[in-house]
């Protein structure tokens, strides 16, 4: 197989940035149309396209197999990215500039990257130049990742499940390699928190603002709903699978035995932020059902008392947490009186997911992360936040998330850039990745 070269996928992210194919939550935002036009040209096919919405495309390539009976293996990744405030980065967050080895820009790890890696080895075996797996193996470009894939992964699910499935898959996130006390490892996305997100409504009746004396304002509750949310300590939970994580990475007994105690897991999070935000919330949140109020809408000019008022509040559980999870802790939180008060509306209640790390294609990343780091070993990660894998798994789908990166950049800091200022990856990062899903896609058909 000709070598994937860190130019050539350089150039297709930073083709891909340069599309700006941001996802605000609308049906009309995203237009990933542009990013399957540029995949399509990149790899001379236009693949079987899926437009539930006008400009919301989602592509699919496939490479069938040699025995019908084999396992199939999807790549998947996003091509929307998120919306970024220009005036916090440091270069255009939408000129796919390359500075000092890196290339900046929206989407240059959630998940840009790794979509334009898994094009790059797709490619070689679309043209023929790699050796043919057992089972089919498929790419698939999809849209609205970021607004809970409900035109993209979540429709093709529902909607054209004979032609998405899959036994294995490979998506987002990767992650820089993670050090402990006396190891190294690569946290492989296993399992992931489920989103829960709420709308939280309170009704008013108007009047006029300069007589607010005894007058129904529906912000009222509502404000005191949200900061009655934030200052209660979310419940902790220590899961199975954040254990499995903590055993993995090796972090140091001392430290270990706090994160897994979840009377003294605050305190080591708090210890850690000391020096690693990043971490720090990571670990927060793998350890917590997690609630951050986000958007707040109220009222429809300063002189009129608003009678109505909503906020929009990401919740994320845990494993073996659930909806009702999730309103236990509201209705204590916030109260009997203010829960009469404000409303509850359900906007995404999806259950946290996994995978085992076990079989072939677990074996298949070790095998692959031994060629370019034979001094590191798979961590199975619990991620905090959700992928496109959460509608494939309930389908009986191994899934798994997975990158390579240099170490300019540390795992905390890294984490920062997600949904953050300034996202970038170091174009020898990207090599990296595109080589370890080459070289797993190999050992995978070898294994099957």
């Amino acid at each position: 197989m000709n070598a994937i070269t860190a130019a050539e996928v350089t150039e297709l992210v930073v083709d891909l940035i340069r599309n700006a194919c941001v996802n605000d939550g609308t049906p009309d935002s995203g237009q990933e149309v542009r990013s399957v036009e540029t995949l399509a040209a990149y790899l001379g096919a236009a693949g079987t396209v899926y437009e539930p919405h006008p400009g919301r495309q989602s592509a699919l390539y496939r490479v069938p197999g040699t025995d019908p009976e084999a396992p199939s293996l999807m790549l998947m990744g996003h091509t929307d990215v998120v919306p970024a405030t220009t005036s916090g980065w440091t270069h255009d967050p939408f000129g796919g500039e390359r500075d000092d080895g890196f290339v900046w820009g929206r989407g240059a790890v959630d998940m840009l990257n790794v979509t334009a890696a898994m094009a790059a080895v797709f490619k070689r075996h679309l043209d023929g130049d790699a050796r043919r797996l057992p089972g089919d193996l498929l790419f698939l470009a999809v849209a609205d990742e970021e607004a809970a894939g409900r035109l993209g992964a979540r429709w093709l699910v529902e909607h054209h499940w004979d032609d998405v499935a899959c036994e294995y898959l490979l998506t987002e996130i990767g992650t820089p390699l993670l050090h402990g006390e006396s190891s190294v490892g690569l946290p492989v996305t296993a399992a992931e928190k489920g989103p829960q997100w709420r709308r939280l409504v309170a009704r008013g009746t108007p009047g006029h603002g300069s007589q607010p004396y005894a007058t129904d304002n529906a912000l009222i509750p509502l404000s005191d709903a949200i900061a009655r949310l934030a200052a209660t300590p979310a419940p902790v939970e220590i899961t199975d699978e954040w254990r499995r994580f903590v055993e993995a990475w090796q972090p140091g007994e001392r430290l270990a035995e706090r994160l897994l105690d979840p009377d003294r897991v605050d305190d080591a999070i708090d210890e850690i932020a000391l020096d690693d935000i990043g971490l720090a919330r990571w670990v927060h949140a793998c350890t917590h059902l997690t609630i951050s109020p986000n958007v707040l809408h109220a009222g429809t000019k300063a002189n009129v008392v608003a009678d109505l008022a909503a906020a929009e509040v990401d919740v994320r559980v845990l494993p073996g947490q659930d909806a009702e999870s999730v309103h236990d802790h509201f209705r204590k939180a916030i109260g009997p009186a203010l829960t009469e008060a404000v409303e509850f509306e359900v906007v995404e209640a999806t259950r946290a997911t996994g995978s085992p790390p076990e079989g072939p294609l677990w074996e298949a990343m070790g095998r692959a992360l031994a060629a370019q780091r034979p001094d590191a070993a798979l961590i199975p990660a619990l991620i905090p936040v959700g992928t496109d894998a959460r509608f494939f798994r309930p389908r009986g789908t191994v899934a798994y998330g997975v990158g390579l990166f240099d170490e300019r950049v540390g795992f905390g800091d890294f984490l920062r850039m997600f949904h953050g200022h300034d996202e970038r990856v170091s174009e020898e990062s990207l090599g990296m990745t595109a080589r370890l899903l080459a070289d797993t896609v190999e050992a995978f058909g070898a294994l099957v």
